[in-house]
């Protein structure tokens, strides 16, 4: 018996035994169920689940036949298949950001899911600062465009594996998110894009997870604030850069594993002493690095 025959028999049936009206309203209650409910293959999830400003909010969606995209305010940001039968976004929180509930809007496939999640407040200390004469200039240009154009790398291979490490054994001396006083004026819209390590001047750098060097400025050649710098691409939108360095040990589209020297520790750029900087980028955003150290980012 072909389909649209068994569905009215069916109906029919229905009709003399429970009444017409009854029947009708089952088959609009079904139907409104699946229209609100989100499909199986839409079912995302979001760690952590209890974010603060500056973390990095992972958004893990099952696999589906487009490749697709996590919206959080006014930017789009992809979605890469990690194998396994699932896809992940990574979305950048700074200091910046406004505390509160933010709308993670995930599309695929024509469906759109919306996780809600609670961004926390947290305090960052403030820190004054002086830069002795002939580092308090301008950077320049050139230093600024190479570097912007790094951050902006989303390469769609994962290089890194488990959790990044420590690049350099110095003490931590400034934590990411600080505000600062420099030579007495306050920088408005800034806050300290990394971790500072104060180890001794020559010691090494290591990379801190896998990755390709996409960057390599020099002071000598125009970094003036920056200094001697490595940027290693880690794929997928995460960048690390390394500044200050006396000495660079590598080179541009070099393959580097976790725990290689890159560089050494140095004073050369904006800098008030020998100390290493490493700042961690996720979509050209700087993200504190120390939960990608704490927990492992898959």
């Amino acid at each position: 018996m072909p389909v649209s025959h068994r569905v009215r028999s069916i109906l029919s049936l229905l009709k003399k035994s429970v009444g017409w009206n009854i029947v009708m309203a089952g088959c609009i209650a079904i139907a409104l169920a699946a229209i609100a409910a989100p499909s199986q293959a839409m079912q995302a999830s979001v760690s952590p689940t209890r974010p603060q400003l500056g973390d990095t909010l992972s958004v893990v969606l099952p696999a589906q036949s487009t490749a697709p995209t996590v919206t959080m305010g006014a930017k789009t940001y992809p979605m890469f298949d990690m194998g396994n039968n699932r896809y992940r976004a990574l979305l950048p929180t700074t200091p910046l950001d406004r505390p509160g509930n933010i709308a993670l809007k995930v599309n695929a496939d024509s469906d759109m899911q919306t996780l809600n999640v609670t961004l926390r407040n947290r305090s960052f200390p403030t820190q004054r600062i002086w830069l002795p004469p002939g580092k308090d200039g301008d950077g320049t240009d050139l230093e600024f465009d190479q570097v912007d154009a790094f951050k902006a790398i989303v390469s769609p291979q994962k290089l890194w594996r488990g959790k990044f490490i420590r690049p350099n054994n110095g003490e931590v001396t400034t934590g990411y998110g600080l505000r600062r006083y420099y030579n007495g004026v306050f920088a408005n819209d800034y806050y300290h894009r990394g971790v500072d390590y104060a180890g001794s001047y020559g010691s090494a750098i290591l990379a801190p997870a896998a990755g390709r060097v996409m960057l390599i400025g020099r002071e000598s050649q125009g970094f003036k604030i920056h200094g001697n710098c490595i940027g290693i691409d880690h794929g997928q939108g995460v960048e690390s850069i390394f500044l200050h360095l006396s000495k660079i040990s590598v080179k541009e589209g070099d393959l580097v594993q976790a725990g290689q020297t890159i560089g050494a520790l140095g004073n050369t750029g904006a800098s008030t002493g020998p100390h290493l900087h490493w700042g961690l980028y996720v979509h050209g955003q700087s993200v504190d690095p120390t939960p990608w150290r704490t927990t492992q980012v898959e």
